[in-house]
């Protein structure tokens, strides 16, 4: 790796393009490892990102989810085929379909047949253990476990909960316990100590707006809580890469050697595994509503990378990394985010907006009004769901552009009404990625 060639792309992807506010990339190879970084703490704050910042890394922390299941393995704890149900108490009823019960291999797998996210949770409110519980025991299964692929955050969140379960814990004692005292990522947890405190990064929206630390709730905290620096992760991959010495370096292997199809890549325990231009990829993503993040490495080339951002724009880090690990994969060019003016309009003109849009053959937009606040909420049919039951996505706030045309601050989106000549509307379109969306009103 060039350093100046990687600092080019930071500069470029931050202050051209506006994707983030501040960047750290950290690269592990057989010449050694070092860190390049570019931008600032947070908009206004003149510190400077480094190897030592905190980034939030999501969904990354599925890969540390799925890597205390294989020690727990290769420990003779668990198996990969023992039911969740085994580790759950008696009072739950863990959903079961044509006598398949689901397996701790089909949660690290996302094979599980569970959905994206459990239907009781409610963006903004507190997500009790008792709730996932309940969820679980009510929750009719589409398809049989194990039979297909579908990207799941409860089934991951589930996972960290019964493997914290198992060793007596929490699912941050868990990590800390396992991996990041083991490997001596004194950076990497969930809660933040002093020290951490200090150099937390700021998170940021689509639109390079603040928006506050993401707080996952404990039942489902192994799908994405965890927080960490790039250098904390650069000792994670020189572990998984054999540059350091380590007692998971069995568990690490194993994490590789189960692989099932997930869509056009395949996954292993928590890894993602894609073969591109001659070389296989393993890595994971991970996106929070103010952060984004990379991990990644070539096993044949013991290359690895990490990327972290502290925004959350929809290009961001992905292309970054897997340009690192093999020069033939593009970089993004990604437009610059449009900064848009709330302006106040009458509320009254709100009650046109209201009712259901159809997005798309299986999503739905409601827009709702409260007071003078508008908001959308999606609602997805989910694959293979042949019961026709919705799953509800978090809820967002819309503000006015003008009296037609609104706009979210959680993602670079907008909403643009067309009304009948009574001025309700008579359908939406939807724009997001650069892509129109024209979606009819359904009620």
């Amino acid at each position: 790796m060039n350093p100046n060639e990687v600092r080019e792309i930071l500069v470029q992807r931050i202050d051209q393009q506006n994707q983030a506010v501040g960047m750290v990339v950290g690269v592990i190879d057989p010449d050694g490892r070092r860190s390049v970084a570019h931008g600032k703490l947070a908009k206004g704050d003149p510190r400077p990102v480094n190897g030592d910042t905190i980034f939030e890394i999501g969904s990354v922390t599925k890969v540390f989810t799925s890597l205390v299941l294989a020690d727990m393995v290769n420990c003779k704890e668990a198996a990969l085929d023992d039911p969740a149900a085994k580790y759950l108490p008696e009072s739950v009823r863990m959903p079961e379909r044509n006598g398949k019960s689901i397996t701790l291999l089909d949660l690290a797998t996302h094979h599980s047949g569970l959905p994206p996210i459990p239907g009781n949770l409610n963006p903004g409110a507190a997500y009790s253990v008792e709730d996932l519980y309940r969820f679980l025991s009510d929750y009719t299964l589409a398809r049989d476990p194990g039979a297909e692929y579908e990207y799941s955050n409860l089934g991951a969140g589930l996972l960290g909960h019964l493997l914290a379960r198992l060793a007596g814990t929490d699912y941050e004692g868990l990590i800390l316990s396992r991996i990041a005292r083991p490997l001596s990522m004194l950076d990497t947890g969930i809660t933040l100590s002093s020290s951490m405190e200090r150099r937390m990064a700021a998170g940021h929206n689509a639109v390079l707006e603040p928006v506050a630390n993401s707080d996952l709730s404990a039942p489902l905290a192994g799908a994405g809580a965890l927080r960490s620096s790039a250098n904390d992760m650069l000792t994670f991959l020189a572990a998984f890469l054999g540059y350091a010495d380590s007692s998971l370096a069995p568990a690490m292997k194993a994490m590789l050697e189960v692989r099932r199809p997930a869509g056009q890549a395949t996954i292993g325990l928590g890894w993602m595994i894609l073969s591109a231009y001659g070389q296989e990829i393993v890595g994971h993503s991970g996106a929070t509503g103010g952060f984004r993040s990379f991990v990644g490495y070539a096993r044949q080339e013991r290359i690895g990378v990490i990327v972290l951002s502290n925004a959350s724009t929809a290009t961001a880090v992905d292309d970054i990394g897997c340009h690192l690990l093999n020069p033939q994969a593009p970089l993004a060019q990604p437009e610059t985010p449009k900064q848009r003016v709330e302006i106040r309009i009458e509320p009254r003109l709100l009650d046109n907006y209201t009712g259901r849009y159809q997005v798309a053959p299986n999503l739905i937009f409601e827009i709702t009004r409260e007071g003078d606040r508008l908001f959308a909420q999606g609602f997805a049919r989910l694959p293979h769901n042949r019961s026709g039951d919705l799953t509800g996505l978090p809820k967002f706030e819309l503000f006015a552009e003008s009296e037609r045309i609104f706009f979210a601050r959680v993602s670079d989106s907008q909403v643009t009404f067309e009304s009948g000549p009574e001025g309700r509307a008579t359908s939406l379109i939807l724009r997001k990625g650069g892509r129109d969306m024209p979606s009819p009103r359904l009620l």
